[in-house]
């Protein structure tokens, strides 16, 4: 349990003492230097959750990551979703600018979810088609205006092998915005958290970042069947991760 407490009492000194003047700083200077304020935002979180990692004991692994776009490359990242360490992870691994799509009810967490608009990110309503069209709109948008967004068209969290079917609607990101996909696969993120909690453990995490895949260059047919090509790809990624995995014990 002392790496949960090491963690909770970080996040709150962050998001307290220290984050709130920064919000402050970043809005106030944002209105004379929006691109740079956006750029510190991202170093400082990024730093932030590096911190999480370290104190949370967190052994990284990341194969392919010379398949990550330069800073100046919008891309829809796809990821499965085990943990909620698969954002503190991947955000540390970002170039540019990203936004991650989170459940609505991220919205109504103080301070951290003030630094999630800071950064892009949107708050999907699974349950409600109409706002569901406006998030995807608003990640069109994004992607349009040089943000990179992320997305788990899974849903929700799984811990089991399989994955939970992708929502085809997510893609439409892509598909409109004309951006490339990246497809990300994490194993073993639940271990650190979800498999024990609430207490924190030391876990080796491996990451594997595929190769993007030129949606605009997808005829019509590929394009029905998106989803589901990214969801077999991230599938395969995972699965040689946890074959490599088995066979090193």
């Amino acid at each position: 349990m002392i790496r949960t407490i090491f963690v909770l009492l970080f996040v709150v000194i962050f998001l307290v003492p220290v984050g709130i003047p920064l919000l402050f700083i970043f809005w106030l200077l944002g209105k004379a230097f929006p691109d740079a304020m956006d750029r510190a935002s991202l170093s400082v979180i990024q730093w932030v959750l590096r911190v999480i990692m370290l104190l949370s004991g967190v052994r990284l692994t990341v194969l392919g990551r010379e398949n990550l776009p330069a800073k100046d490359q919008p891309v829809l990242y796809v990821s499965n979703h085990r943990s909620y360490y698969d954002v503190i992870i991947g955000y540390t691994l970002v170039h540019g600018l990203t936004g991650f799509v989170a459940k609505k009810e991220m919205k109504k967490i103080p301070l951290l979810s003030a630094w999630m608009k800071r950064l892009y990110c949107v708050f999907l309503d699974r349950d409600n088609a109409r706002e569901g069209l406006k998030t995807i709109l608003l990640c069109i948008d994004q992607i349009k205006h040089g943000k990179s967004m992320w997305i788990c068209p899974e849903g929700t969290r799984n811990q089991a092998e399989e994955m939970i079917p992708f929502k085809e609607g997510s893609f439409k990101i892509a598909e409109k915005a004309g951006c490339p996909i990246v497809p990300i696969a994490f194993y073993r993120t639940d271990d650190i958290y979800e498999n024990h909690r609430p207490a924190i453990r030391m876990t080796h995490v491996t990451v594997k970042i595929g190769c993007s895949i030129p949606v605009a260059g997808l005829d019509r047919e590929q394009k029905k069947v998106l989803g589901v090509t990214i969801q077999d790809r991230i599938q395969e990624m995972y699965l040689e991760m946890k074959d490599t995995d088995q066979e090193e014990e």
